[in-house]
């Protein structure tokens, strides 16, 4: 009888390890790609002040994608004015961070299918009552975060003479300079805008949307098969009602972009 025991105890223990071993080669074996983002633009990207994790709509979207393909992620925490030329080197195998699709990046990088419209929007303080049209800004300092569209547009507006650009590392250094009255508005995607504008009070987003642009994930020019794999995960995600459910947890109390 013991002996049974200790033959039914030895095949068990076999089985373990043999389980384990090829649950051990399958994560050995899937592939995982490194996946730039700019944490500072919620509710796209952030990261959590109790976990000090990265998350948000993006990161959510990349990894639903990620699991639905069988692929892993790494992301990266990289300025935006350094992620737009390390995914177009290949530094990084794609870039998740609110990227909107222009002809000038098309030549670098690849696109996936775009996902969200956005627009740029001017954010000033909640006290100022003169300032809401574009002419209205002449003569005055607005800010940006550099390498994104809305520094692009900002740059436009001081080459026609109308204001003087201030370029930031990041957007919310810029918030801050508005908040303080270091300069007089902010150009960003009005989501963002709009979740920097209830976070720290004082502030309020003006006049018309300046723009139409498409956001997607940016990936290297030398991985189509990752763009691939991204695109067919998209479209899994929206036919599945995936998609629709990180985008009420992340935009149901912001304005669409």
């Amino acid at each position: 009888m013991k002996k049974h025991v200790k033959i039914a105890i030895f095949l068990s223990l076999l089985i373990t390890v043999i389980a384990g071993c090829s649950s051990s080669n399958q994560k050995a074996s899937e592939k995982k790609y490194r996946v730039a983002t700019d944490p500072v633009w919620p509710p796209f990207e952030m990261v959590d002040e109790k976990t000090k994790e990265i998350t948000g709509f993006d990161i959510d979207l990349m990894n639903a994608i990620a699991e639905n393909q069988g692929f892993a992620v790494e992301y990266v925490n990289v300025n935006f004015d350094a992620l737009i030329p390390g995914v177009g080197t290949c530094q990084y195998d794609a870039g998740a961070s609110a990227i909107t699709i222009t002809e000038d990046r098309k030549k670098q990088m690849l696109f996936s299918d775009p996902y969200v419209n956005i627009g740029q929007v001017m954010v000033v303080r909640e006290d100022v009552n003169d300032l809401v049209n574009k002419e209205d800004f002449a003569g005055k300092v607005i800010g940006a975060q550099t390498g994104t569209t809305g520094a692009i547009m900002a740059e436009e507006w001081q080459t026609e003479g109308l204001v003087t650009f201030r370029g930031y590392d990041t957007i919310d250094l810029a918030y801050m300079d508005l908040k303080n009255g270091q300069i007089d508005g902010v150009l960003g995607d009005n989501t963002m805008a709009e979740a920097y504008v209830k976070s720290m009070g004082g502030l309020k987003i003006v006049g018309d949307q300046y723009s139409s642009e498409e956001l997607a994930f940016a990936v290297c020019k030398d991985n189509k098969d990752l763009l691939d794999k991204i695109n067919a995960g998209l479209k899994a995600l929206k036919e599945s009602g995936k998609f629709d459910e990180i985008y009420k947890k992340y935009f149901e109390q912001t304005v669409n972009k």
